[in-house]
């Protein structure tokens, strides 16, 4: 029979030179290293884990500073919440106002959109939506900047510091504006020669404004929050109707200036039916025209009038004092470690 070689694995010839290796030690020898290589896993094992008792005992050791710093960030939270004024919120629930114009100019120019065009007329798509519009111009920079000039909200806006309630007025900061002499202390800004520009003005206005539609029912809401209860009410009221008023005007010399052009027009047409298409044009622009005259409430109709609001709507003061607690207790808690461990690290 012929000798076959059977080759070694690696495992096997590991585990055959060790077994070499540990018949030529003593049994002291062999014990002495298999402890000093537990020893050497134990000693790995508890610089890569963190000691959890270890951890409680350099908190303990530095409660008295946790409990100063914590006590710091509370009084320091509770001092800056008190120093927040209050700020009230007001709200009016609006519908879109329905636009019989939009949709007769919608069918004419179905109807007789091709005939028109070959005269030269453009008879549009009609239909609009003036509600989204609206809520696009309520947002707008010019629109607030002429809200805030037209009813001469820059002082109130950029100058409050917060209102008092027994007597139910603004109190201005003498630090921005004068009041017993009416002039601004603040820095000028560019272009104005004196106190804040109009675009600081349009971009605080905007931060205490918010517009939202509800896709389901298509209500607008509409809130403004301010330090006066009574103040954030009537500048709502004041938006809704300044925005109503802003698009009836246009609405209104939009449908002027189509009648002139198409009474022009109409007296260049020599085909009978392009009179027809041109009489129903006039027709539907004069109604328009009645419409902007008659409508008070033109694009959006009030639901739920602005009231003033009872209930202030922040700062969460409570909110504020608790965060401001735990931001403290972690931040001592972090220097306590730190500071332990360094210590224990520099004395090793």
């Amino acid at each position: 029979m012929e000798y076959v070689p059977v080759r070694k694995t690696a495992n096997q010839s590991a585990h055959s030179s060790e077994k070499r290796t540990d018949s030529t030690l003593s049994p002291e020898a062999f014990l002495l290293s298999q402890q000093m290589s537990q020893q050497l896993m134990l000693q790995n094992n508890s610089d890569d884990e963190i000691d959890l008792a270890e951890l409680w005992r350099a908190i303990w050791s530095g409660k008295l500073t946790i409990i100063v710093i914590s006590c710091i960030f509370s009084i320091g939270s509770i001092t800056f919440a008190l120093s927040k004024p209050d700020v009230y919120k007001a709200s009016i629930l609006l519908s879109p106002a329905s636009s019989e114009g939009a949709s007769g100019m919608g069918a004419l120019a179905g109807q007789f959109g091709g005939l028109a065009s070959l005269a030269g007329v453009s008879l549009g798509r009609g239909g609009t939506d003036k509600t989204a519009l609206a809520m696009e111009i309520i947002k707008s920079r010019g629109f607030l900047e002429a809200f805030i000039a037209k009813h001469d909200l820059l002082v109130p806006l950029m100058a409050t510091k917060k209102w008092d309630k027994v007597n139910n007025q603004l109190i201005l900061d003498s630090e921005i504006y004068d009041k017993r002499d009416n002039k601004w202390v603040a820095e000028a800004t560019y272009p104005n020669a004196a106190g804040p520009s109009a675009w600081q003005g349009y971009k605080k206005l905007l931060s205490l404004l918010s517009v939202a539609q509800d896709k389901t029912t298509s209500l607008i809401i509409i809130n403004i929050e301010f330090y006066s209860p009574e103040i954030a009410k009537q500048w709502l009221m004041w938006l809704v109707a300044d925005v109503n008023d802003f698009m009836r005007r246009q609405d209104e010399n939009e449908a002027q200036a189509s009648i002139d052009y198409l009474t022009k027009q109409l007296e260049k047409i020599e085909v009978s039916a392009m009179e027809t298409v041109f009489y129903q044009l006039i027709e539907e622009q004069t109604k328009n025209m009645m419409l902007t005259k008659v409508s008070t409430q033109y694009v959006l109709k009030t639901i739920d009038p602005a009231q003033v609001p009872d209930i202030k709507a922040g700062p969460k003061r409570a909110l504020i004092v608790i965060l401001g607690t735990i931001l403290g207790g972690i931040l001592s808690m972090l220097v306590v470690i730190i500071r332990y461990f360094s210590k224990k690290r520099v004395s090793g």
